[in-house]
């Protein structure tokens, strides 16, 4: 019998998830566009919209626009279900995304639809959202999202999505 092999630094791991969420975050501009961050614990993302003026919508109120509340909860939704994607080949050492060029990086989820439920007023204030991946298939995938502001007990928005799943590169 062959002895275990010797596990990986945890600070080797850690690097690699950290460099694989940058990879990917880096690769979609409208992330960056709307200033999206997300923070890592383990496998699960916690995606952070940072509150600046020209998110607002209704001034007199004032109110997250919409459509900023929407893309959030999208862009949250498609990354989560992305990070669950690669997330077994990643903790394999098979998938190294350091430096990688746009076209090593996975392919996203393509949205086929998403349903988004305003519950409240999006407050001027930062905001946060989790997605929990319902059902994953390798064609299809369903998440929900749900974003919040003060308190994760009162959100302000929750959405379903529908996703094409991406076939990998050949």
């Amino acid at each position: 019998m062959s002895p275990r092999p010797k596990p990986e630094p945890v600070q080797v791991i850690k690097q690699r998830r950290d460099a694989a969420l940058r990879a990917l975050l880096d690769g979609v501009p409208y992330v960056r566009f709307l200033g999206i961050e997300f923070e890592r614990r383990g496998d699960e993302l916690t995606g952070i919209l940072p509150f600046k003026d020209s998110l607002i919508g209704n001034p007199i109120l004032p109110a997250l626009h919409g459509g900023a509340t929407a893309a959030f909860l999208e862009v949250t939704a498609v990354m989560t279900l992305n990070w669950a994607f690669i997330w077994s080949d990643l903790e394999a050492g098979k998938l190294d995304l350091e430096g990688a060029a746009p076209k090593d990086l996975p392919r996203l989820p393509k949205t086929v639809d998403f349903t988004v439920d305003y519950l409240r007023t999006g407050l001027p204030r930062d905001a946060y959202a989790r997605a929990r991946v319902t059902r994953s298939g390798r064609r299809y995938a369903s998440v929900q999202v749900e974003g919040w502001q003060d308190n994760r007990e009162r959100p302000f928005a929750q959405a379903m999505g529908h996703f094409v799943m991406p076939q990998p590169r050949g």
